[in-house]
């Protein structure tokens, strides 16, 4: 830890806070350009100095990460909360919308895999000696709905 200069308070420089946070240097100072960090104070030296509470934000920020949230709308709960308001119902709001987000693609997964499992079908009864330069691949020739591959279910 550096030593404390008379007259400011023990705060931690970069590099212990990348320690305590288990982040890099660099991306602190990335989350610092972005506007998730306050900028912090300078020592003297022209260190920056962070307070103790950026740990707790960072562990957020980690946090809300992990759980699929962009930075901008980290941003913009860190926002909320450093005007003084209680962000959870804006929380709230963004989880919904992620899960309802997942949800369509899950949906959309589901529909892909049945376009694959049937053209997996078609190409395990396929003979490729059947196949014309009219054709390109007879597995993708269509089916007997007028589907023509994933993309369209």
């Amino acid at each position: 830890m550096h030593w404390k200069v008379k007259g400011y308070p023990e705060d931690m420089r970069i590099g212990d806070l990348a320690a305590s946070s288990g982040l890099t240097t660099r991306t602190i100072r990335y989350y610092e350009q972005a506007g998730l960090l306050p900028v912090p104070p300078r020592t003297p030296g022209g260190y920056r100095d962070y307070p103790e509470r950026t740990t707790r934000r960072l562990a957020f920020i980690r946090e809300a990460q992990g759980s699929g949230l962009t930075l901008a709308e980290i941003r913009s709960v860190l926002a909320l909360r450093d005007a003084g308001t209680s962000p959870c119902e804006h929380v709230t709001t963004l989880v919904d919308r992620h899960l309802a987000d997942i949800d369509r693609r899950l949906a959309e997964l589901r529909a892909t895999r049945a376009a694959l499992n049937a053209l997996a079908e078609r190409a395990s009864a396929t003979d490729p000696a059947d196949c014309t330069d009219a054709d390109i691949c007879r597995i993708f020739a269509g089916s007997e709905n007028g589907r023509h591959g994933p993309r369209s279910l």
